[in-house]
């Protein structure tokens, strides 16, 4: 349990009721800390969130909204949660400098380079991942600020989560509607052999990572990514969640290119592409030796436990959405028309 003896941290969540920031909140209040979160107080997530949290309303894209919210307070840190661009990173540098002691920017595993250079990954690794549009924005994002660190001093620290998931929200391409085809007993398809590594974290884990970075002045102009130690093949992955569900996975496989072709109108199917198709294992030695409270609880086998609970308790919240139902019936009907044509080109026995 991270604890703090001196008078508690004031800290600022730009977001903080998303499937990761959630966690954060929370375990910020269970240290002690002086929570803040700043959004535009639509999200029912909201009622899930600690009594003590006190939260501004504004549009954080809006520089005007964000400041006016904001007042003359100051903070120990900020997390901001809702940066993906350069431009983002250059502005929150203007609203934040002489206002907080530490920015934390929140970025992503996939700026790694994909195929990854080595293997356990570490921030050595060069951010790099020019085809995934996404990756390549935060990759510039995180450019932007430590080049204000740099220039200007200014206090940014810089944290990449990898896949990171929580009771709500499963860590399959598709999510709920994923779950429901493996519930149902249908065939769903996975990319590539199924069999490349991937490492999944719980929010609850991962925070512990985070808040224990939150101000500590030797993290500042430094990089870190927070991934657990969990590591499976996909088909592992799918036939856990399966297991969890009472039921026997009926998995089939289909090259990671082919997604984008089939599927183009799908953010998974550029993921399968240059993110997820290929291995990624990590190596946490830098953080733990800034975060010694830093040790995964969570397995996925628990972890997919709950979240089929969390199913069965949340009907309304849980069920397929269309778009991504669509997809997967498309990708699954797309793998029969590829065996069915293959099938045809195979020497007839005599």
């Amino acid at each position: 349990m991270l604890d703090y003896d001196s008078a508690p941290l004031k800290v600022l969540y730009l977001g903080g009721t998303g499937t990761i920031s959630a966690s954060c909140v929370r375990l910020s209040v269970a240290a002690g800390m002086d929570v803040t979160l700043v959004n535009r107080g639509n999200n029912a997530a909201q009622r899930e969130l600690p009594a003590a949290v006190t939260t501004l309303t504004a549009d954080v894209t809006d520089t005007a909204s964000l400041l006016a919210a904001l007042g003359d307070r100051t903070y120990d840190a900020v997390i901001n949660f809702l940066s993906f661009d350069a431009d983002d990173a250059r502005r929150m540098v203007d609203v934040f400098a002489g206002r907080t002691a530490q920015y934390v920017h929140i970025s992503s595993a996939s700026v790694y380079a994909k195929p990854v250079h080595r293997s356990p990954i570490t921030e050595s690794v060069p951010a790099h991942n020019p085809l995934f549009p996404y990756a390549n924005a935060k990759a510039e994002t995180e450019r932007a600020l430590l080049e204000s660190y740099t220039d200007k001093g200014f206090p940014a620290t810089i944290v990449r989560p990898s896949h990171t998931y929580d009771d709500a929200n499963p860590p399959l391409p598709g999510g709920w509607a994923a779950v429901d085809r493996l519930a149902r007993g249908e065939e769903i398809v996975v990319h590539g052999d199924g069999t490349s590594l991937w490492t999944l974290t719980h929010s609850e884990d991962f925070a512990v990572g985070l808040i224990g970075l939150l101000g500590n002045p030797r993290t500042i102009g430094e990089t870190f990514h927070i991934t657990g130690d969990d590591v499976y093949t996909w088909d592992q992955i799918y036939t856990i969640v399966a297991g969890a569900l009472g039921v026997e996975a009926k998995l089939t496989h289909l090259p990671s290119e082919l997604f984008p072709v089939i599927a183009p109108d799908w953010f998974w199917s550029y993921e399968a592409l240059w993110d997820i198709g290929h291995s990624a294992v990590f190596d946490n030695s830098k953080l733990r030796s800034y975060v010694p409270a830093f040790a995964p609880q969570l397995t996925f086998h628990r972890a997919a436990r709950r979240m089929a609970q969390w199913r069965a308790d949340h009907p309304d919240s849980t069920g397929p959405k269309p778009g991504d139902a669509e997809v997967l019936q498309r990708l699954v009907d797309a793998q029969h028309a590829i065996a069915e044509t293959a099938s045809g080109f195979a020497p007839k026995e005599k």
